[in-house]
């Protein structure tokens, strides 16, 4: 058995004190075989149940389990940053805790990381035992996430993951970017992404915590993530552009106004058809202008705050156990 930790196994846990238990033991009976050292590290994200103790009670009995309880509810991308922070494992594989993510895939997906030299390994859901209502969005939302990412992967949401660990430390999850890992991975200039079919186990207890309106904040993060990872080093290269081409067609817009002008009063001599404030060109320059001033001086506000600001978190930890 190697001295250093093979595998972390990082798993947000929101109201799932049935399933803890049950998915302690059957991680333990997929990994123990293989003579893996390896650690659990259950992020308790707010719970309203009795999740806590059940981590707790699991924690006093076993060394490889570790605790984290926040003080309220951060949601899953800050209790996965927050498990990455202490997962000293050279792969980092990350799942779910309402037991549809099966531990048996952990050894393959350790295998892919260490062995294959992939970066980053994702679940693939192929047979997934969702109701239409979840599948169906998902299709669509998978395909538009890979049209705009370039990344061939079939399932961006699945939670069985794994990654390299000098990888994923390098990587900063916050908001709700945890569905766009791999596309943040990629920009970080990481490119070897992977992908394995995993199986897909009904929920056995309670109910899931996600509702239709995550396809709709996962648009809405998609362009965010996106933005950020394009402009974050260089926010003048988007707002600048942006405000130049408006400030551009604006000046146009009023030197064709003035030559107008110009020329009905002074080249033929007579009055031109109507007053510049009454054309709605002159309105239209105006916007244009004003518009262009303000997307640059944001460009340019949003450089300085990037050379800076040290970004911080602020996940307020109630209680830990094992760590």
């Amino acid at each position: 058995m190697s001295d250093t930790m093979d595998i972390s196994v990082v798993i947000p846990v929101y109201n799932e004190e049935e399933s803890i238990p049950e998915l302690h033991q059957w991680i333990s009976r997929a990994l123990q075989p293989h003579g893996f050292l390896y650690e659990i590290i259950l992020i308790d994200d707010g719970s309203g149940d009795d999740s806590w103790s059940k981590i707790q009670s699991i924690a006093q009995t076993d060394n490889k389990v570790k605790g984290i309880k926040f003080l309220r509810n951060y949601g899953k991308s800050a209790a996965l940053n927050m498990g990455f922070r202490y997962a000293s494992g050279n792969t980092i594989v990350t799942m779910d805790a309402d037991l549809q993510d099966s531990p048996e895939e952990i050894p393959e997906l350790h295998r892919m990381i260490q062995k294959q030299n992939y970066d980053l390994v994702s679940g693939w859901k192929k047979k997934r035992r969702d109701p239409i209502s979840k599948t169906l969005p998902s299709k669509f939302f998978n395909l538009v996430t890979r049209s705009i990412s370039g990344i061939p992967l079939h399932d961006f949401n699945c939670g069985l993951k794994a990654y390299r660990a000098a990888v994923i430390k390098q990587i900063d999850i916050y908001g709700e970017m945890h569905r766009y890992i791999p596309a943040i991975v990629k920009w970080s200039g990481f490119n070897r992404i992977g992908e394995k079919i995993v199986d897909h186990h009904p929920r056995k207890y309670g109910a899931s915590k996600f509702g239709f309106e995550r396809f709709i904040y996962g648009f809405l993060d998609l362009l965010s993530v996106t933005f950020v990872s394009k402009f974050k080093k260089r926010p003048m290269h988007f707002f600048g552009t942006m405000g130049t081409f408006s400030f551009v067609f604006g000046f146009i817009i009023t030197l064709w106004i003035i030559g107008e002008k110009i020329y009905y009063n002074w080249w033929l001599n007579s009055l031109a058809p109507r007053d510049v404030v009454d054309q709605p060109l002159f309105f239209l320059a105006l916007v244009l202008l004003v518009v262009g001033m303000q997307l640059f001086l944001a460009g340019f506000i949003s450089e300085m705050i990037t050379i800076n600001a040290n970004r911080k978190d602020d996940y307020l930890v109630e209680a830990q156990v094992g760590i």
